[in-house]
């Protein structure tokens, strides 16, 4: 195979993928207008696991990383 097929596979394989992460953000998006009250839910959970993190930070510094870890885990679904 060529510098330029090898380029022009490179590419495709580029484009298929932008194109699979737009679809995938769109549905996203679609998913969080119908469903808002899921989303102010979750925040409100990472607020609150912040807010306790950050009071026992100074006492118990491990247990707040593990807080911390549980907040960031619902930020990511």
């Amino acid at each position: 195979m060529s510098t330029l097929e090898s380029s022009i596979f490179s590419a495709r394989g580029g484009f298929v993928g932008a194109f699979k992460t737009l679809a995938d953000e769109a549905s996203v998006l679609a998913q969080v207008l119908l469903n808002p009250s899921k989303v102010i839910q979750e925040v409100e959970q990472m607020r609150a696991l912040q807010v306790e993190a950050d009071r026992i930070e100074a006492t118990d510094p491990t247990r707040a990383a593990v807080l911390r870890r549980r907040a960031s885990r619902i930020g990511l679904r």
